[in-house]
């Protein structure tokens, strides 16, 4: 009989990371709930329990090496192993009086932002790794944004937000190089344009839509790419 995976989403309470949870439990996951709020990760674990999910929280602050530790001797005590991370957990930071426009930057923004969208996946990320390692076929999905893109530079003036995605996009570029030779396989998924508390429920599309993408790098085939920028549609430029 094949072991049921195991898959950790963070930023997994709301949204797109809790659409993508749910997305992963009916591919037969078992799911593990990243969430800083206890009442609201716990909400989440119950909803998605109801809805059929084998679910279970874990306490996940990313901006904190301790939090981060702590969350990977969880997943490794209520499961032994890690098949997929999704690195979910971003911010948008303060949009207040030019804080975000590159000719009045606010740098305590930048680095706010930075810290969740970015300095956050590599802490998680390397934290689960050993756990990672000891599955048949890891997958890692950072979620970024065409906003990251310095092709495509989509939407509004963000630069503490867009530079974060960019950042994320060459993470996921270096670890894939760093991880060529094993079985460990990394990508950036951008959910495009998501009505959520993020966008202010603004954006053309769901949450479930939004998850589509993240659901299929996490289970791509072992000879699926590697390093790659996806949206649904395919390969997105850099």
């Amino acid at each position: 009989m094949e072991q049921q995976k195991i898959a950790l989403v963070t930023g997994a309470n709301k949204g797109i990371g809790y659409a993508i949870a749910h997305g992963l439990g009916q591919e037969g996951f078992r799911v593990a709930v990243g969430a800083r709020d206890d009442a609201r990760r716990d909400a989440a674990v119950q909803k998605l329990r109801a809805d059929g999910v084998d679910a279970f929280g874990v306490a996940l602050d990313v901006t904190s090496d301790e939090s981060v530790a702590a969350a990977a001797r969880a997943v490794a005590s209520e499961a032994g192993r890690l098949d997929v991370l999704v690195n979910n957990a971003g911010i948008s930071g303060s949009l207040a009086d030019g804080a975000q426009d590159p000719t009045t930057l606010d740098l305590d923004v930048v680095r706010t932002v930075l810290d969740t969208n970015a300095f956050g996946a590599v802490r998680v990320t390397n934290a689960m790794l050993p756990l990672l390692e000891g599955a048949d076929s890891p997958r890692i999905v950072n979620m970024s944004s065409d906003m990251g893109s310095l092709e495509l530079h989509t939407g509004p003036l963000l630069a503490a937000y867009a530079a974060s995605k960019t950042m994320l996009n060459a993470l996921t570029v270096h670890y894939a190089r760093r991880l060529a030779d094993t079985n460990v396989i990394v990508n950036s998924a951008c959910p495009g344009y998501v009505a959520t508390d993020f966008t202010g429920h603004d954006g053309p599309r769901t949450p479930d839509q939004g998850a589509v993408v993240a659901i299929r790098l996490a289970t791509l085939p072992d000879d699926g790419p590697r390093g790659g920028f996806f949206n649904e549609a395919g390969p997105l430029p850099w």
